[in-house]
């Protein structure tokens, strides 16, 4: 419990310093909470017995400060200042829970916010061994569960805890005997709740885990609709999606049902204790009940409150064990981050000691100057737990305005070159310099030179104008450079053939358009966004002949005005490159014109 706890200080942040500020708020509420209750008693032993105001120093001098003529009317005043109080304790009380609600209800938007913003900064490295649907799961999912299902529990359960403490002292010092009763209610539920805590933690694991499931499901049966649809395998997905649907019910129905157990336990046995007090009372007491009210009245408003409270407090033990899972989730995702951040800021894997990344709103604005060459000298790259490197020892050169290509065969290391070159994985040797600068010194600054068309360009499901400026927001849309890139890439005759134009929406990944035309709205999203390098990693491989050289005539139209890497198994692709790099092995292993690589 005590690491969980530090783990859910670690993902509050900053905002953990109001938690001091609901505790103490949570502990005012409930000292009122008692103090109230316990006016009930003496109020009702005052109207029955009038003339006690004498027996009690403190009534007895305020009787005869009130100036009333009659203890009855002193009795009234009284009793409407203990329903003042009873106002005022309402109404902290309600100030209180709705801080509460108000405070972790805000920690969901502030929570995604958070891990979006530490999985867009991770090292590219990050995502070569994680799930989009664990991702996906942990910011719409488990950030539910970490609010709602933990930090809601545990504030509401402290606030209820307190409210327990406060009137068990309370009921012990009105009798001991209802302390004793009290005890004998709670304990023993509390101790039942706590010896079931790894019933509850697995019971949340499983549901967790089925969740992350059913977005996995989802994501392969509708991702690849049309595979689905045409090998008639819809019923394989059904079955899976049962599965896990079985699975999750059978963990939160498990885990609901215990949740009802505190509140009956504690109420079922509270009134028989008071059903049994009451009769042997009766039975041989000489005042029968008359001498019991006052303290029975105490007992029986006291348990009003007691018993949800500390049903509550017994259950928030479950939810804060049923939630471990996702606060395992979230801390991790984060830490690991937070880490993978940090060892790239302090740049231990580079020789240099490389610079911190500048911060985004200043390094955003910042294009590195390009006037004469970009050299890559000595790149050698291994990915994580792989022994053998993916490239070694690449050096190569490419002037400004240049088209270079990078062919070879499957596994020769053309896909790892060319993350390296986009600043997305970082080489344990060698440099990559531009007019002889580091780009590692200014790592954002070089990305904001290269625009990126890989064999499947991501679309949004959204206006073909908001594709091109991807991540622009609507009003900083630039309608004469939208025009230029448009041109550029050879889509003015589609946009016109369209009815809404531009405004025409694409569908999800672009299912509208044809695979040459979002091949040329990825084109014109680097052009719109004024990238000098072009990077084409199998950008026409998975196009038709006539759809490839439509594709392949926009691209050649930028030679000599844009600087070309171009990624190719097609070797008719790269005919009009200035230069051709053979790879195999992770190594350059020819290199010269088509002539000399390819024909020769």
């Amino acid at each position: 419990m005590i690491k969980s706890l530090s783990k859910f200080l670690y993902i509050l942040g900053e905002a953990k310093g109001k938690l001091v500020w609901l505790f103490l708020a949570s502990i005012t509420a409930s000292l009122l909470e008692a103090i109230g209750i316990g006016l009930i008693g003496p109020f009702l032993s005052l109207a029955s017995h009038p003339e006690s105001i004498q027996d009690s120093s403190f009534l007895d001098w305020a009787y005869r400060q009130s100036g009333v003529q009659t203890s009855q009317q002193f009795i009234s005043i009284v009793g409407l200042v203990i329903a003042l109080v009873f106002c005022f304790k309402a109404l902290v009380y309600f100030l209180v829970k709705a801080y509460i609600y108000r405070f972790s209800f805000s920690q969901k938007g502030k929570l995604c916010s958070k891990l979006i913003r530490a999985y867009l900064t991770v090292p590219y490295t990050f995502f070569l061994s994680r799930n989009t649907a664990s991702i996906i799961r942990n910011i719409v999912i488990e950030t539910d569960k970490f609010c709602y299902a933990y930090m809601l529990p545990l504030l509401d359960g402290s606030a209820n805890l307190v409210v327990v403490i406060a009137l068990i002292f309370l009921l012990g010092k009105t009798d001991l005997v209802f302390l004793a009763i009290a005890s004998a209610v709670i304990l023993p539920v509390f101790l039942l709740f706590y010896t079931l805590r790894k019933n509850f933690r697995h019971w949340g694991e499983e549901a967790s885990e089925s969740r992350n499931q059913m977005v996995r499901i989802i994501n392969h049966s509708l991702g690849g609709v049309k595979e689905t649809r045409l090998i008639g395998c819809e019923q394989y997905f059904e079955k899976q999606m049962d599965e896990q649907g079985y699975r999750y019910e059978i963990a939160e129905s498990l885990f609901h049902y215990s949740q009802i157990i505190p509140r009956i336990s504690i109420e079922t046995i509270l009134v028989l204790f008071l059903i049994i007090l009451v009769s042997v009372s009766q039975s041989f007491s000489n005042g029968g009940l008359e001498t019991l009210i006052p303290t029975l009245s105490v007992f029986a408003v006291a348990s009003l409150r007691l018993i949800p409270a500390a049903s509550q407090s017994i259950a928030a033990i479950g939810h804060l064990q049923n939630a471990t899972y996702s606060v395992n989730a979230i801390y991790s995702d984060l830490k690991e981050t937070q880490q993978q951040n940090n060892h790239k800021n302090l740049g231990l894997s580079h020789k240099d000691k490389r610079r911190n990344q500048l911060s985004s709103e200043f390094a955003g604005q910042q294009i590195m100057t390009f006037r004469d060459r970009i050299e890559l000298r000595n790149i050698t790259y291994s990915y994580p737990n792989v022994k053998s490197s993916a490239i070694s020892n690449i050096s190569l050169n490419l002037n400004k305005g240049e088209s270079i290509a990078l062919i070879g065969k499957s596994g020769a290391g053309k896909t790892t070159l060319v993350d390296v070159i986009l600043g997305l994985l970082e080489p344990e040797k060698g440099d990559i310099c531009v007019d002889g600068v580091s780009i590692y010194k200014d790592i954002r600054s070089w990305q904001n030179l290269i625009g990126y068309i890989p064999q499947s360009i991501f679309l949004m499901d959204d206006t073909i104008e908001r594709n091109i400026a991807f991540g622009v927001p609507n009003d900083l849309i630039h309608t004469e450079r939208m025009n230029k890139a448009i041109q550029a890439a050879q889509l003015t005759e589609l946009i016109v053939q369209l009815p809404e134009g531009l405004q025409t929406v694409v569908g999800e990944r672009g299912v509208r358009l044809s695979g040459g035309q979002r091949q040329r709205v990825g084109i014109a999203r680097a052009l719109y966004h004024e990238r000098e390098i072009l990077v084409l990693d199998e950008a026409t491989s998975a196009l038709d002949n006539e759809t490839e050289s439509l594709v392949n005539e926009a691209i050649r139209a930028l030679s000599g005005t844009k600087t070309i890497i171009i990624i190719a198994h097609r070797l008719s692709t790269v005919e009009h490159c200035d230069r051709i790099y053979l790879l195999e092995g992770g190594g350059i292993v020819k290199s010269g014109s088509y002539q000399q690589v390819v024909v020769g």
